[in-house]
């Protein structure tokens, strides 16, 4: 499968382009600074410079054929929305998406503890909800993951949909591998097209 990871220097979506690789898939890998991306190269990899904010170097990687999963994170507000549309206008095959548990469409089922990551969000918390709800409307899959930490992937994960949600807990950590795992599963066999799915360690 092809599969294009956005942010992918970032420490998700190296997970991310590192376990894509080790399923024998083919990565184009994008990130501002494409030397950043700490991996070997391998006739499987190709690293891309491209930036949300220039959808113009977005639509140069992302095509109809492509799989894309987004590890875009939330250091400046106004970049999520931004490379959400760049990405959709793109006209990918399908995408994948790294939100947050607690905000949009999982408040509800993140309880209390939804308001303590809104306070942590601040101003960017409206910007992640708005990319969020872009990417779902174009069919695509959104992954709420929970407070996200270093580490091995969980032998015991599980992803679930926003009906069978835990209360939202700022102290129980996730690993990026585990949610990268969990993204990769949805790439290669969906099954929360159009919706919210959350990726939980037992």
């Amino acid at each position: 499968m092809n599969l294009t990871v956005l942010a992918a220097s970032g420490r998700t979506g190296m997970a991310l382009t590192r376990q894509a690789l080790r399923r024998g898939h083919t990565v184009a890998a994008i990130a501002r600074d494409p030397e950043r991306i700490a991996l070997p190269d391998t006739p499987n990899l190709r690293k891309v410079a491209g930036d949300v904010n220039d959808a113009a170097s977005i639509a140069a990687v992302v095509d109809g054929d492509s799989m894309v999963l987004s590890a875009l994170g939330t250091d400046t507000a106004g970049i999520l929305l931004t490379g959400a549309r760049a990405v959709i206008a793109a006209g990918p095959q399908r995408i994948i998406w790294l939100g947050a548990y607690g905000t949009g469409k999982s408040v509800e089922a993140a309880g209390e503890g939804a308001h303590v990551l809104a306070k942590v969000l601040g101003d960017r918390l409206a910007d992640k909800v708005a990319a969020d709800n872009a990417v779902l409307a174009a069919g695509g899959t959104v992954f709420h993951a929970g407070m996200l930490a270093d580490g091995p992937e969980s032998p015991r994960r599980r992803t679930v949909g926003l009906e069978a949600g835990p209360p939202f807990d700022l102290g129980a950590k996730v690993s990026r591998e585990t949610v990268a795992a969990a993204m990769l599963d949805e790439a290669e066999v969906p099954g929360f097209a159009g919706a919210v799915a959350l990726p939980l360690t037992e």
